[in-house]
């Protein structure tokens, strides 16, 4: 991108412009999303709902949070299941509550499961009700996210069938009245 400003601009002025716009594309480049954490926080996102229904049957059955998340670990797998597998392990460790929880505050798909986490290990509430909110919350967000890319699909299909039939309609439509009309108001 560097070198087609350069050449585009020229002279010591392209130089400036050509390493700005390739500053500006390694910038873009390194803020991109990889497509293996792409799919990592997306399988993140999609299993939070069930991994907090999950936490909340087994904290109703009676289980202790280290349990309640070990058997939660097993259900789910994946992603998911390693970072609270990895919270748990910190549980048992002896590890305040609010620090292993807080590790997943970083990852924007826990954030919310960790804030809600952290404040019931500071205030010592039930955190039953508050996990099903957020399991809740999680479902509410994926739907929406589905229908806005629904909604990107089908604007990306017809951006190209916009292209095609453009020209056939100045062609075949708007150009053959235009002549007519110029033929008659040209020539009497």
């Amino acid at each position: 991108m560097g070198l087609a400003t350069l050449l585009a601009v020229g002279g010591p002025l392209g130089v400036g412009a050509g390493l700005a716009s390739a500053g500006a594309a390694l910038m873009i480049l390194r803020r991109r999303e990889s497509p293996e954490l792409r799919r990592e926080r997306e399988q993140v996102t999609a299993d939070l709902p069930l991994a907090a229904d999950l936490l909340v049957a087994s904290l109703r059955a009676g289980q202790p949070i280290t349990g309640a998340l070990d058997v939660t670990v097993e259900a789910i797998g994946g992603p998911l299941g390693e970072r609270l597998a990895w919270v748990s392990g910190q549980l048992r460790w002896g590890a305040a509550p609010e620090n292993a929880w807080g590790a997943l505050a970083s990852d924007r798909s826990l954030a919310p499961l960790a804030r809600v986490m952290s404040r019931a290990a500071l205030g010592g509430a039930p955190v039953g009700d508050v996990l099903t909110r957020l399991s809740d919350d999680s479902r509410h967000a994926a739907r929406a996210a589905s229908a806005a890319a629904a909604q990107r699909v089908g604007v990306q299909v017809v951006a190209p069938l916009g292209l095609c039939f453009l020209p056939a309609f100045v062609f075949l439509g708007i150009i053959p009245v235009i002549a007519g009309l110029a033929g008659e108001v040209l020539l009497p």
